[in-house]
């Protein structure tokens, strides 16, 4: 008897998802805080100009609280109802994380060739003084990847209808080097670079994406296990 009254406080204690409720409100404040400090920073899509880094932090930060919170107070409660709720939303999570995988894969030439065309517009923003947060992901990305526009550096020449490109394409820099055709730039674009970093790092990224899976279906299993613990005990709904 006193070793399942153990188990059933260890299946009801809320501390993992605690610190899941933790780490949302972690990202939550990350996100705002770029959204505020750095404005539209890392924002490349002049078709999505939402999906900046900040607006992405912003809404997995909210995601993982409210989700965490479900569970959480789900478990503390022991509430039917609210350990449901935790399931169903890790459920729907799930499941559009495959749908979004399959269709990635399924479609991958598609959205590789749509990619390089909507960041080739974007192009066309980096002098414009409403997109300080574009120019300086750009800025930030050609010097530490050593590459220069998103095929190649013409790019640059299609984009700003000029003969020039960002300083930072320059192999060596300094202030309006990106004027002096005589210069060396750097030759390689980096969307090609983007997709030779993530050819290098795939199993990393699999790993990455296998912990995240795994952390899913822990979470759900614990959601039921409670539930069905629950309803045989007879535990009402309380508030």
């Amino acid at each position: 008897m006193q070793l399942c009254l153990c188990l059933t406080q260890d299946w009801a204690h809320p501390r993992p998802l605690v610190h899941s409720e933790l780490c949302g409100c972690g990202l939550l404040g990350v996100g705002i805080w770029l959204s505020v400090s750095q404005g539209s920073f890392a924002t490349f899509s002049p078709s999505f100009p939402s999906l900046s880094a900040a607006n992405m932090v912003i809404a997995i930060g909210a995601i993982v609280m409210v989700t965490g919170f479900l569970g959480c107070l789900g478990a503390i409660k022991e509430n039917k109802c609210l350990l449901l709720s935790f399931f169903i939303v890790l459920l729907i999570i799930l499941l559009a994380e495959l749908i979004l995988i399959i269709l990635f894969f399924v479609y991958s030439d598609k959205v590789s060739e749509n990619a390089k065309q909507d960041l080739k517009d974007g192009l066309a923003l980096y002098n414009s003084e409403n997109n300080i947060g574009l120019r300086n992901a750009w800025n930030i990305i050609q010097a530490e990847w050593k590459c220069c526009g998103v095929i190649a550096y013409t790019d640059w020449h299609e984009a700003l209808k000029e003969t020039v490109v960002p300083d930072r394409c320059c192999q060596e820099h300094y202030q309006n080097c990106g004027r002096n055709s005589t210069n060396m730039f750097w030759n390689r674009g980096c969307f090609e670079k983007v997709e030779e970093w993530m050819d290098d790092n795939k199993h990393l990224l699999v790993t990455i994406g296998m912990v995240i899976l795994v952390v899913q279906l822990l979470g759900m299993a614990f959601s039921m296990t409670l539930f069905h613990h629950i309803h045989r005990t007879g535990k009402k709904y309380d508030a």
